[in-house]
């Protein structure tokens, strides 16, 4: 049977016309419901972490920020801003940027407040207008409480703490064997969690033109201190004064404790978990 238009029999090459048309038409609308249900997965997503979600990453040298961060932000859609990063992105002109050149050219540390403003001004930033994710800052008591001053000013309060525990018996291990992927953070381990390119030479270790990034084949690096020595005292510093900030915040129900000396997947859960129960 020929299809009907108008009451009137079509055929031939006009019925294959309104036939291409019907198609296309059905492949649109397929699409534009494609991206309707992504658009409301998104607006659920903010929906079930609302309000702006403002958290902090803790966690010893090698307890797995690195390795749980990537799934945060896309879970939450939300940028990860280390310490490093921003001071790395300020503008040398700007008047923050000139302090803070002032500082680093002469090798003094860099005061809390000049941190706290020169955080303040990247969380005005677009990508920001949803929440953010703190890595690396802060590590100290002092920090915490001018973080708490400088969000106060907006009526924000930090939310969000995941803290990353592993004995220090375990970070060894892990350390000296971790490599990152400097663009995104992704961090490998050569026993653990190894990139795919990863090869072994004669002498057992991998061989470091091997030792690229999965997702990109860009090339992976270990940092400078990455070494045993270098880990006993970056973990005295940890223990002695980062660990009292979750004491600070502990009373407000928003600290999160994460066995993270466990199968990868079943940290991903307990993550998964404090995402959505926070204060």
């Amino acid at each position: 049977m020929v299809p009907l238009f108008g009451g009137l029999a079509i055929g031939g090459a006009a019925a294959g016309f309104f036939y291409s048309q019907s198609s296309s038409n059905a492949e649109k609308a397929s699409k534009a419901l494609a991206r309707a249900q992504a658009a409301e997965n998104k607006a659920n997503a903010f929906e079930k972490y609302w309000p702006r979600n403002i958290m902090i990453l803790f966690g010893a040298p090698g307890a797995g920020k690195g390795t749980q961060a990537p799934g945060i932000v896309d879970a939450l859609d939300i940028p990860q801003l280390s310490t490093g990063d921003i001071m790395r992105g300020v503008d040398k002109a700007s008047p923050l940027g000139v302090k803070l050149n002032s500082y680093m050219s002469a090798g003094k540390l860099v005061p809390d407040s000049l941190v706290v403003d020169i955080i303040s001004e990247r969380l005005k930033k677009p990508d920001c207008k949803n929440g953010f994710i703190l890595d690396g800052f802060p590590r100290t008591l002092n920090q915490a409480k001018a973080l708490d001053s400088m969000l106060k000013e907006t009526g924000e309060r930090v939310n969000s703490i995941m803290a990353f525990e592993v004995p220090d018996s375990v970070l060894e291990e892990r350390i000296c064997g971790r490599w990152i992927h400097k663009k995104s953070g992704r961090s490998y381990h050569v026993k653990f969690a190894p990139p795919k390119a990863m090869k072994l030479g004669p002498d057992g270790k991998p061989d470091k033109a091997s030792m690229v990034d999965d997702a990109t084949g860009e090339a992976l690096y270990q940092r400078a201190d990455d070494t045993a020595t270098a880990l006993k005292q970056r973990l005295k510093s940890y223990h002695k004064e980062t660990v009292p900030i979750l004491g600070h915040y502990s009373t407000a129900g928003i600290v999160h404790k994460i066995n993270a000396n466990q199968d990868i997947k079943v940290v991903t859960a307990e993550v998964r978990k404090g995402m959505v129960n926070k204060a």
